[in-house]
């Protein structure tokens, strides 16, 4: 939305969920490979159960991004996310990021991911999340792929630098990639010092102080009046998940850190901000809202 638009309403952030379990990361991808993962316990349905409650309790509508491999084993889950008033959308079927699929593997998977969602929730599946957040430089016609299967939206683009994923020239707010008719709406950064910084959830949501991330999601609120987008995993509020032997050194400390600190930060968050499904906040606007952008590759991975 634009900043006028904004002015004269109460501001309210779009919380996200991406369901997926602890095994499934891109962190752990070279120690447990994808053959692998029946031989660990799964703990996605009770722990998504845990976020489904928290939200209950205050209140809250969220989207949950739902792996299609998910859903095939606890279609029940994705029943009840739904019914408790939860906005259903994809993440894609295995957690594969796009940069390891061809173009017709991916469109495969999101086809077949949103007819699953779509049969057990009773209700079209508009909004997508790309695994590790892959939509980058390379997989630019993801978008186009997506709009030709049937969703609105987008949420795969982090306009940060980091290892795995992030265009830091992208822009920080919703809009149109150009020709692809998609709405990509990108998780929340706020501008400081030239850069952007996280401020919408996911391991830094857990490494750095809450308070650093409600002053950066307030700022984004108050000054620029704009919505955020804030996400966070199951697993990230479950202590007692296995221990995973051969971890870097970093990806111990990305995964498992803070992990007993995220349900009281998420209380927290919850009390200070007001937040809602990912389609109420950003697909009530009228597409004159968005700016429509042209997407270089080479300027976005530029940093």
């Amino acid at each position: 939305m634009t900043p006028a638009s904004l002015q004269s309403r109460p501001i309210v952030n779009a919380m996200t969920v991406d369901v997926e379990d602890y095994f499934q990361v891109a962190a752990f991808e070279k120690c447990i490979p994808r053959e692998d993962w029946s031989q660990w316990p799964i703990r996605v349905e009770g722990n998504t159960r845990r976020v489904l409650e928290l939200f209950e309790r205050h209140g809250v509508c969220a989207t949950f991004f739902v792996l299609g491999w998910v859903a095939e084993r606890f279609p029940s889950l994705v029943r009840d996310i739904s019914a408790a008033g939860h906005e259903v959308a994809s993440h894609g079927f295995g957690h594969e990021r796009l940069t390891h699929l061809s173009r017709s593997e991916f469109r495969e998977g999101i086809i077949r991911t949103k007819g699953l969602l779509e049969e057990l929730a009773g209700s079209a599946v508009y909004g997508y999340r790309a695994p590790s957040y892959s939509i980058g430089p390379t997989t630019l016609w993801a978008h186009e792929e997506l709009l030709e299967a049937g969703y609105r939206y987008s949420s795969s683009i982090v306009p940060i630098h980091h290892d795995l994923y992030g265009m830091p020239k992208a822009p920080r707010f919703a809009f149109f990639p150009e020709r692809s008719g998609l709405l990509e709406i990108p998780v929340t950064t706020v501008q400081r010092w030239g850069r952007n910084w996280p401020c919408g959830g996911g391991g830094y949501f857990r490494l750095l102080p809450y308070a650093l991330f409600k002053h950066g999601l307030r700022r984004v609120n108050e000054h620029e009046q704009r919505s955020g987008v804030f996400y966070f995993h199951p697993w990230e509020v479950d202590p007692q998940q296995p221990r995973i032997p051969g971890v870097t050194f970093k990806n111990r400390v990305r995964h498992y850190l803070n992990l007993a600190r995220t349900m009281p930060r998420l209380e927290r968050l919850i009390r200070d901000f007001r937040f809602d499904r990912m389609d109420r906040v950003f697909l009530a606007s009228t597409p004159i809202d968005y700016p429509v952008v042209a997407l270089q590759a080479a300027k976005l991975s530029a940093h």
